[in-house]
């Protein structure tokens, strides 16, 4: 087996041409897709979010009627989610993994191959929706009923498109799980790997576990649209609570599933750039494990003014406080590996100091709307658009953008502009606090979020938000030129890119997997 392992990559990428991408099973390829996909999805996604923030540069209706509006708001948040950050940390995992455990590939190729290309199916399927009589989901990315079981002609489009979303991150789940408990070089104990290994091992088992939750509850939205069933209708004895209650089952092991691969993405860059191992490094494994736990057992701080019981607004309140300890732990571990170490300042540990000052703010209003009596008055305020955004966008996004600039001189040999990174970091750092720190006032004054129209009250703040969404939504075009600039030239990287950067030994302390694509096959496992 390992020597047809090995014969198979020697031979595979001396294929060229479309076939090779359609064919292959490299881990690298499929990582690569991944990549590009998510890059396609975030400017797609992200040009709906600049409809959106010109329609609110000033009140009144400019653009957008109120219906196409919903829709583009449902579809710029189901896109950056399923389309946009979990593809590119799938994306990571496939790249990183093998590498980093000394496995020769993923434990399933093949089946690596068909999670993917199942995506850009599933995602024409949703966008062909905006084309169909009656137009697509109006319902949010929470496609909350009674609004999702009112569509027309987009409704089966749109289930069978999360079907196969869900499909494809269960499969890509299992096949993370296998390779790393399986596919380890000896003496890489589980304690011994890297943490961006272990949060993905601690996400990929939240995916088997959770996506089956979505696809019960959207297929329970089928029955009732086209069999009679009355799950969710009121009229039949069914409830849109439990609707509620099951999406959130999902949506928030869902939210950590977007952010655990970042936790482990910035405990990898964090200790190159200080020099010096990570602080507690046991304590951050064992708080990732902490979170994931505790992820399925808050889903109900979603749903404080659904009219729950005080005795469940209490647990969900006080559980969901919990999960403040285990994410103190690591932004204290971070901070404590800095201290002290010899910093240098490249753009992957600007980008991951970003994301620890920006995700922090993220869990402050976080915890603000974990107060069940407070969150009466923020819920579905423009307050929790900004929380939402600091936590995925300066967390999740951000920790994407720093692990791309911290592995890009592996992936391609070649070395990006230090200078028109730190201009995308800039540029981006700031355009990013002034589209989303003014939501906070204007959700705390009370303007509801998913209108397209608002009081005139509110003018200034969202006229200074839609130019930071702007500049921010600009900013992203020199971040494709870098990377397409870094893949087709630029100076040749160092064979270790960081140590030879800055003259400086850095080794991580983990020991050196043996496994190699040009190692006999007898050495191969």
């Amino acid at each position: 087996m390992s020597e047809s392992i090995a014969l198979s990559h020697d031979a595979h990428p001396a294929g060229r041409g479309l076939t090779r991408w359609i064919k292959t099973t490299n881990h690298k390829d499929i990582g690569t897709l991944y990549l590009l996909f998510s890059l396609i999805m975030f400017f797609i996604g992200g040009a709906m979010a600049m409809v959106i923030r010109a329609e609110l540069f000033e009140p009144g209706l400019q653009f957008v009627n109120p219906g196409f509006y919903n829709q583009l708001v449902t579809m710029h948040g189901l896109i950056m989610v399923f389309g946009a950050v979990m593809p590119a940390f799938v994306g990571l995992a496939n790249w990183m993994i093998p590498l980093m455990i000394g496995a020769p590939d993923m434990a399933l190729p093949r089946l690596n191959n068909w999670s993917f290309w199942i995506l850009p199916f599933a995602f024409t399927l949703l966008l062909l929706t905006l084309f169909l009589p009656g137009g697509g989901p109006e319902g949010g990315w929470t496609l909350y009923v009674p609004y999702s079981l009112e569509l027309g002609y987009s409704f089966p489009f749109l289930i069978f498109a999360i079907h196969l979303m869900g499909i494809s991150s269960v499969l890509g789940g299992i096949n993370i799980i296998v390779t790393i408990l399986n596919m380890r070089a000896p003496g890489m104990t589980l304690m011994k790997m890297p943490l961006f290994v272990w949060a993905w091992l601690i996400t990929a088992y939240l995916l088997v576990a959770v996506m089956p939750v979505l696809a019960g509850g959207v297929t329970m939205q089928l029955f009732d649209h086209f069999f009679g069933t009355h799950f969710f209708s009121v009229a039949g004895g069914g409830s849109p609570l439990l609707w509620e209650n099951v999406f959130w089952f999902f949506g928030h092991p869902e939210v950590y599933i977007m952010i655990l691969p970042a936790f482990g993405i910035i405990s990898e860059i964090v200790p190159t750039f200080s020099r010096k191992p990570l602080f507690g490094r046991t304590s951050m494994i064992y708080a990732l494990a902490s979170i994931a736990f505790l992820s399925f057992i808050v889903w109900g701080h979603h749903m404080f003014t659904s009219g729950m019981p005080v005795s469940a607004d209490l647990f969900f309140m006080f559980s969901t406080m919990l999960i403040a300890v285990p994410t103190g732990v690591k932004i204290f571990n971070w901070i404590a590996t800095m201290w002290k170490g010899a910093l240098t300042f490249e753009v992957p540990m600007l980008f991951a100091i970003a994301f620890i000052v920006l995700f922090t703010i993220g869990g402050f209003s976080g915890v603000m709307l974990a107060l069940a009596p407070a969150d009466f008055q923020y819920h579905n305020s423009y307050f929790v658009v900004a929380h939402l955004h600091y936590v995925l966008v300066t967390g999740a996004v951000f920790a994407i953008m720093a692990a791309v600039y911290y592995w890009l001189p592996k992936w391609t040999g070649h070395r990006y502009s230090e200078f028109w990174g730190k201009v995308h970091f800039w540029v981006s750092v700031i355009s990013v606090n002034v589209l989303y720190f003014p939501m906070h006032f204007l959700g705390l004054a009370g303007m509801p979020r998913r209108v397209p129209d608002y009081a005139v009250q509110f003018t200034d703040l969202n006229m200074i938000s839609s130019i930071g969404a702007f500049v921010f939504g600009s900013a992203q075009l020199i971040f494709v030129a870098i990377i397409f600039a870094t893949i087709y030239g630029g100076k040749k990287a160092e064979a270790r890119a960081w140590e030879g950067a800055h003259g400086l030994e850095w080794t991580v302390p983990s020991p050196a997997p043996y496994h190699t694509f040009s190692s006999p096959p007898e050495v191969m496992g």
